[in-house]
């Protein structure tokens, strides 16, 4: 017999996730977007490297502003990937697992992100 007094409670954008939780949430996305990302560069690698017309065509689209729109974009998801790697190890050897500690670190994962991001942008300029 199911349990018909459980609370429903589907409306996700009322739901007040704590920082650690949309750290996860993006660290999983930035994974999934660093993977979805490789046939693109494998594919722009070949293709610079078929003809001397594939290359200046490669060499064209950087300079697009779509490229370093998703050279920035790729900055963020490996950075912000890398940081919260580190913060997840850290977890694993038992260091910085209290909530305090953990809210502390999720924040600071958050910003080491955003400020590599923000340094890249200004060096792209």
């Amino acid at each position: 017999m199911e349990n018909k007094k459980r609370p429903v409670f589907l409306d996700l954008t009322r739901i007040d996730m704590p920082v650690m939780a949309v750290l996860s949430v993006a660290h999983r996305i930035t994974g999934v977007l660093m993977f979805l990302a490789i046939p693109v560069v494998i594919y722009l690698i070949g293709l610079s490297l078929s003809s001397p017309q594939g290359y200046d065509s490669v060499t064209s689209f950087f300079d697009s502003g779509l490229f370093r729109l998703a050279v920035l974009l790729m900055l963020w998801c490996f950075s912000h990937h890398f940081f919260a790697g580190i913060r997840y190890f850290m977890l694993d050897l038992d260091i910085g697992v209290n909530v305090v500690d953990g809210r502390r670190s999720a924040w600071c994962v958050l910003a080491a992100g955003l400020i590599v991001t923000v340094i890249g942008m200004v060096v792209m300029l």
